[in-house]
């Protein structure tokens, strides 16, 4: 298992500076002058020649790239054409608030579609079960922003339950924090509960008709035990996969969501300082918003090998 981690651990690496290869080219890619952002609109030829010169922007391509890398290993992702601010500081600041709000969204995903897509399977074609299909076709349908727009309408506007829009912060006042945090995380949680109780029902309905299933019922094992010892437990362990990716899609997905509701999260960060043109934040959140991704994938992989008792890892790889 170590020499297993190990490998998986270094195989991480060239996938990440890949990754930074990419984030770096899209961003120089995009159109406009950092300078000009910097300087202001009326900026002198003079001007704009000493800072691209004093920035490295006359540099070829490859030359700045390295030297990018060379200050994101050592923990400097850069600094803010606006604000003066380090991209770390912005970062730190924004960061929390979308993990916490794909925490939060995931918990109530979880709480509508286990038992939802569990229910569905065991009582195949029944009301509850064409309840829960039809419900996850309608979720996939309708678009994240206008549930939000509809909830917001309900519980802030016309009950006035929950604030519409802002962010209280969690040391500030952790009830406050959570009543800021409460639409936009039941917006995201059942936009992708709907997935996954699809998910987890076709994994359930597969798993019904392993033979183990079968030789349980007839030792007598009662069905309480069949479903949720036998059925259930390894109807999650390929579920788990699907989490871990949805995981990350809910990390980067979250964008739209901050917007609507006013979070100061990573995509609105990263909004926001593409339409400034502050390509340093800009290139800073995404590449933070992909190792994030690459690292969830890893741990889901590793907690996928340790659940499944048919998985062997042999010299380091799995043999399914």
């Amino acid at each position: 298992m170590r020499r297993y981690l190990a490998l998986r651990l270094l195989n991480v690496i060239p996938v990440v500076l890949i990754i930074t290869f990419l984030v770096f080219l899209f961003t120089y890619l995009i159109p406009g002058d950092p300078a000009n952002v910097i300087l202001g609109p009326h900026a002198g030829a003079e001007q704009l020649a000493a800072v691209r010169l004093r920035m490295g922007l006359d540099n070829p391509f490859p030359e700045r790239y390295l030297i990018w890398l060379g200050q994101v290993l050592q923990g400097n992702l850069g600094t803010s054409y606006l604000n003066n601010q380090t991209v770390d500081s912005l970062v730190a600041s924004a960061l929390p608030v979308t993990l916490e709000l794909s925490f939060l969204s995931l918990i109530v995903a979880m709480l509508i579609a286990v038992p939802a897509g569990i229910i569905a399977a065991i009582r195949k074609g029944s009301f509850v079960d064409r309840l829960v299909t039809g419900t996850g076709f309608l979720g996939i349908s309708i678009p994240a922003f206008m549930l939000a727009i509809i909830l917001s309408y309900i519980f802030a506007l016309n009950l006035r339950w929950l604030p519409a829009t802002g962010y209280i912060r969690l040391t500030d006042d952790p009830i406050g924090n959570l009543r800021s945090l409460i639409l936009p995380a039941v917006t995201l949680g059942t936009v992708l509960s709907t997935q996954f109780m699809r998910y987890l029902r076709a994994g359930v309905l597969d798993v019904m008709h392993e033979d183990y299933v079968t030789t349980a019922r007839a030792k007598g094992v009662r069905e309480r035990t069949v479903v949720f010892r036998h059925i259930v437990r390894n109807a999650l362990i390929p579920f788990i996969t699907v989490l871990g990716l949805q995981l990350g899609y809910l990390l980067s997905g979250a964008v739209i969501i901050e917007q609507v509701f006013a979070l100061p999260g990573m995509g609105r960060l990263a909004l926001s300082s593409l339409a400034s043109r502050d390509y340093e934040v800009v290139t800073g959140v995404v590449l933070i918003m992909a190792v994030i991704f690459v690292l969830i994938n890893l741990a889901v992989d590793l907690l996928y090998s340790l659940l499944d008792p048919r998985i062997r890892l042999s010299g380091g790889a799995r043999a399914r």
